[in-house]
């Protein structure tokens, strides 16, 4: 990458009138303002329909898209719905924050409306173009909407619920399912199609001013996904049960005294290698089609993975197994060619892992609220870093900046922080932290909007190991105007960032 700098925000902290943010006005907005403040990279988080916990790492695809980001409004002006069909819907109580369950009554009813206003219409244009639309997909979105389709039949519980012959996908079964719920299949190919075309717009609009988009790809996928369901052999799972043998999660860290138990089924490796890594290929090849750069969560674990026997309700009884380390990116590099990776190497990083990442050449994460221990050197430390290395101020899973700077107990640090980079209350203590991420040696640098925006932990996106009050922050509307798109190209021109 080219001496930059980007933003992290997820498409759901847009502000708008939906609930949630989408890929309307408000998004074409902050591709605009973007293109102000000299920013070439807008990273956002998964962008998959959310499970458990509303987590876009807990996805019932690792292909599908996220309905709730369909916007209302394009739909109305392409005729698919009317104005009264949506505008009444309650979507939310607060602007700045997300009811995901609101937002499953309303969205989906809404989305619903549009699928029988399509089909009582005829529209041969959109007919066709959902019929080449299931063709190109086809790999993965007759699997997706028959789970959805057969979940939604049964009340939406995991599959692991569902009959047994369902469960097992029994061949005639399955047949049957499909006549059964062939409307209901529809519909949910329907609201792919919708994602898909909205979404190439607006990352066209984007790439067309200059910004190009970071996709993050979770390193696994959920449990209740239509993935494990359609290939059960690509995981640790038991052969009468189907449950997992075993689940994914990180030892105590920072974050967790107990480690994280993120309860993903742990892959077949060996399956996996011996036909190929075809899933794994075709994911990146799909990702690719969405984002112009893909950032691996946990690209350690690929090295080695933190093993949980299943049942266990902490993650402190896991071991360290080995994973395929190169030969997985050997394999893709030799079917798609050099892809544009960011490795997420953060956590307890052994030689093994080290060298790993060396052998990959793939940029690596350094962030910077991680440097400042008063005690020690630290190699988040900005003297220490190498060119080919992404910056980050912070992650969606740390404090605000602000959140940080108020909450750290060692004040010692805070002190090591402001002395190392010159911090001072002139310009405000977050532009300072943000010269030091953009200042650096680093190729590219990324702050999440809330650091431009000085925001507390009460804009935090994501407190690791909790459920509930997580993914929920939106921006304020309005809030991001010119005068701090203009002071944002301030230090990003300052700093060689920007053209």
């Amino acid at each position: 990458m080219d001496r930059s700098a980007g933003v992290i925000m997820h498409i759901s902290s847009l502000p708008g009138k939906f609930g949630i943010g989408t890929f309307g006005k408000e998004a074409y907005k902050f591709v605009d303002f973007l293109s102000r403040t000299g920013l070439s990279y807008w990273q956002v988080l998964p962008l998959g329909p959310t499970g458990y916990g509303d987590s876009p790492y807990q996805s019932f695809s690792a292909f599908a898209g996220n309905p709730y980001f369909i916007d209302f409004d394009i739909l109305n002006e392409e005729g698919i719905l009317e104005k009264l069909d949506y505008e009444d819907e309650d979507y939310y109580k607060d602007k700045e924050s997300i009811d995901y369950g609101l937002l499953f009554k309303t969205k989906y009813k809404v989305l619903k409306k549009a699928y029988l206003n399509y089909k009582e219409s005829g529209n041969l244009r959109i007919s066709n173009e959902i019929a080449a639309f299931k063709k190109a997909n086809k790999k993965w979105l007759k699997d997706y909407s028959l789970y959805m389709a057969i979940k939604e039949y049964f009340g939406l519980v995991s599959w692991l619920k569902w009959d047994d012959d369902i469960k097992r996908r029994d061949i005639e079964t399955l047949e049957k399912c499909e006549l059964l719920l062939k409307d209901e299949i529809e519909y949910w190919s329907f609201i792919q199609y919708l994602f898909f075309k909205q979404w190439h717009k607006l990352k066209s609009y984007a790439n067309m001013q200059g910004i190009k988009i970071i996709g993050d790809i979770p390193i696994y996928v959920a449990i209740d996904s239509a993935d494990v369901w359609s290939n059960p052999k690509d995981y640790l799972v038991d052969e009468d049960t189907l449950e997992p043998k075993a689940v994914a999660g990180c030892p105590a860290d920072a974050f967790s005294k107990t480690g994280q138990l993120w309860g993903n089924p742990i892959y077949n490796w060996k399956a996996m290698e011996e036909d190929g890594f075809t899933w794994w290929i075709r994911r990146v090849e799909e990702s690719l089609k969405l984002y112009d750069v893909l950032r691996i969560d946990h690209f350690r674990g690929f090295e080695s993975y933190w093993s949980v026997p299943y049942g266990e309700k902490t993650a402190v009884n896991g071991k360290w197994v080995k994973g395929p380390a190169m030969k997985l990116f050997e394999a893709i590099k030799n079917k798609l060619g050099k892809v544009d990776i960011i490795a997420e190497d953060l956590g307890y990083l052994t030689e093994e892992v080290i060298e790993f990442l060396k052998e990959s050449d793939f940029p690596g994460m350094k962030v910077l609220q991680f440097a400042f221990d008063a005690r020690e050197e630290s190699d988040y430390l900005p003297h220490n870093y190498m060119n080919k290395c992404i910056v980050y101020t912070g992650t969606h899973d740390n404090d605000t900046f602000r959140g940080w700077y108020e909450k750290t107990g060692a004040k010692e640090d805070v002190k090591y922080c402001k002395e190392y980079l010159a911090m001072n209350s002139n310009e405000g203590y977050n532009w300072g932290f943000i010269r030091g991420a953009w200042s650096s040696v680093g190729s590219l640098a990324i702050a999440p909007m809330q650091d431009f925006l000085n925001l507390g932990n009460e804009a935090r996106m994501n407190l690791p190991s909790t459920l509930g009050e997580n993914w929920k922050w939106r921006v304020r509307e309005n809030i991001l105007n010119c005068d701090l798109a203009d002071k944002i190209y301030k230090y990003t021109k300052m700093y060689g960032r920007c053209e």
